[in-house]
């Protein structure tokens, strides 16, 4: 996240992510390193905008995986409790407030993510992101789809944004598949991919300590 130039470039987003792609070399070590949070898969093309300046197409499809050691029903209740939302829905740097929150199908929720210190890098305020947004899809310990938009003036950060999270049995525990399509031009993918990698450790801790 740049201090000059478009600081929204490099701003944190909900849930957001950096893979460093590795010489295959390397591969097998890493994977042994790192816990199970997977790749982004995407389709990318770059386009002049109406003032002719370059921007990223409105379709960013981040796609991440995590092995959670717990009931996909423990981790199905975390993705709908505002009270754990708050928790652990935040990259680190950053403070979750959640201000609506309505766990139903067609339901609204509201979220701020603030700063801990001063960046200015915030997409609402200087210091805040702030989204609205609806469940579009609820599944019972299978699935949350929600479709988020960011409060702000900047037109480069305006668009909803479908974020779907699937949860299926593995080794005992549960895998949670997260995708979040159609990030807006200003958002940087790999700044996504790393909040995403933080919340969902946060996630991870959350339920597997209960």
């Amino acid at each position: 996240m740049s201090s000059q130039g478009d600081h929204r470039m490099g701003s944190r987003v909900l849930f957001v992510g950096r893979v460093k792609r590795q010489a295959a070399s390397s591969a097998t070590s890493l994977s042994k390193s790192l816990p199970p949070v997977h790749h982004r898969s995407y389709r990318m093309t770059v386009r002049d905008d109406a003032q002719g300046q370059q921007g990223m197409n409105m379709d960013e499809t981040l796609s991440i995986r995590r092995y959670i050691a717990a009931p996909r029903s423990a981790v199905y209740r975390a993705l709908l409790d505002p009270r754990a939302i708050a928790k652990w829905k935040v990259p680190d740097g950053m403070t979750c407030e959640v201000h609506a929150f309505d766990a139903r199908e067609g339901g609204s929720l509201r979220i701020s993510l603030t700063y801990d210190v001063p960046t200015g890098a915030g997409k609402t305020t200087a210091q805040t992101d702030t989204y609205r947004g609806r469940f579009v899809k609820l599944v019972p310990n299978e699935q949350v789809v929600e479709v988020d938009e960011f409060e702000t003036t900047d037109p480069a950060l305006r668009g909803e944004m479908t974020i779907t999270i699937t949860l299926a049995d593995a080794d005992g525990g549960t895998e949670l598949h997260a995708t979040h399509a159609g990030l807006p031009r200003a958002v940087s993918p790999t700044d996504n991919e790393t909040g995403w990698r933080m919340a969902l450790a946060k996630l991870a801790a959350l339920v597997e300590a209960r």
